[in-house]
């Protein structure tokens, strides 16, 4: 009796744990509206920011609209300046390391009023430990100066 009551018991768990966990593309889904609703960037020149799913390719694109035109000026500026919001973005779960440990990819595009690309950054696996070993570096060197 016990023992059916056991066999019960673990059936059932396994069966919500089955239904509560969510496929990747679930994840990105929720990501991507969760991004929606709550996330904003801060910046003097920043307008607004949104995301877009597309879960064929396992990716999510965010666009970060700015009120700058595109010039050599401006992209030179941002694109030495993004790494540090990408990692921002990183610590805010605004780009999630565990989706995209799960192979999922973020476009991000930082774009001028008239919709130009003033920087851009593709982060998956590569490029996210490349974000985090630079931030680490960064430390050791402030900490020795």
């Amino acid at each position: 009796m016990i023992r059916k009551i056991t066999q019960i018991a673990f059936a059932i768990a396994i069966v919500s744990l089955l239904v509560s966990c969510k496929n990747t593309k679930q994840k990105i889904q929720e990501h991507v509206s969760n991004y929606n609703t709550s996330s904003s960037i801060k910046g003097p020149s920043i307008t607004s920011t949104d995301a877009k799913a597309f879960l064929e390719d396992n990716r999510i694109e965010i666009r970060i609209e700015t009120n700058l035109e595109e010039t050599d000026e401006n992209k030179q500026a941002y694109s030495q300046s993004f790494p540090e919001l990408l990692r921002g973005m990183i610590e805010k779960n605004q780009i999630s390391q565990e989706l995209i440990e799960e192979g999922v990819t973020f476009d991000v595009y930082f774009i001028s009023y008239n919709n130009s690309i003033i920087a851009k950054r593709l982060i998956g696996k590569q490029e996210l430990a490349e974000l985090l070993n630079d931030e680490s570096s960064a430390n050791k060197v402030t900490a020795k100066l």
